[in-house]
Order: C-alpha cells, then structure tokens, then sequence
C-alpha cells in the first residue's frame, strides 16, 4: 500500500467514525446503520450482547425512545492493516437530552469505540464496533 493510499484510507476511516455521530445525532437511523458492513457488529458503550447484522442495528436504533443527542468525538486513530482491513480507536463524550428538551437530562458520558473495519465495494465500513464507557460525569 502506497503512503498516499494508507493516508486516504485513514481519512475515509476517520470520516466514516465521524459521521456515524452525525447520523447518530440527526436520527437518520438508516445513515447510521449504513456505516456497518452487512454483516457488521455493534456493541453499544452502555454494554449488552453485539447486534449482528446491519439491518437489526438500525432496528435497534429505531426501537429507542426519541432524545437529542450531540456526541463528540476526539482522538481519533486508525491503523491501516492492508487494503482492505483496518482498526480504528476513538474517544466519544456523550451529551443527552429527552426529545424536545435542550438541558441534558443525563450525566455526561466520556467512552469510545474499537473498531474493526473493511473495506466494501461501497467504501470502508465498520465490520465491528465495539463500544465503551470510561466515565459518568455529573454536572451538578
């Protein structure tokens, strides 16, 4: 793999973490879930079993109550494996609120995520993201 290929396919990666927030943000639950491979795994930071498969990860986002949200991501590094593999680390700080409200309602929650990605004819996808929680901060 070339220099200027790795550093693409760390910019298509970095891109890809960055925008899985957005989408997360917006709701665009079809968006979010389209960064997963069709196959894909998604842990969430709060824990539970991985959702297999790109089609009940959006299930399970549509199945959430409805909030607003801003997550914030920082620290982001991807090591390019080969042309068609990859991991990736990031630090996420979550913010919440109930749908409709704009004080977040939650502590902050200070996590990330480790991903494994491949590279699809679509692009580059996660193949499985596994999330994490670091600390809940009270911000009273």
């Amino acid at each position: 793999m070339s220099p200027l290929d790795r550093l693409l396919a760390e910019r298509d990666i970095a891109r890809l973490i960055v925008d899985f927030g957005l989408f997360n943000d917006a709701g665009d639950w079809a968006a979010a879930s389209g960064t997963f491979a069709a196959d894909g795994k998604f842990t969430r930071p709060t824990g539970g079993d991985p959702i297999v498969g790109r089609e009940a990860i959006r299930a399970s986002f549509e199945a959430r109550p409805p909030r607003k949200s801003c997550h914030l991501i920082t620290n982001v590094t991807v090591d390019v494996a080969s042309d068609t593999e990859a991991t990736a680390r990031c630090t996420l700080v979550l913010y919440a609120a109930p749908a409709g409200e704009t004080v977040a309602g939650s502590p902050a929650l200070v996590g990330g995520y480790r991903d494994r990605l491949v590279r699809t004819p679509d692009g580059w996808k996660f193949a499985e993201r596994v999330g994490f929680l670091d600390l809940k901060v009270n911000l009273a």
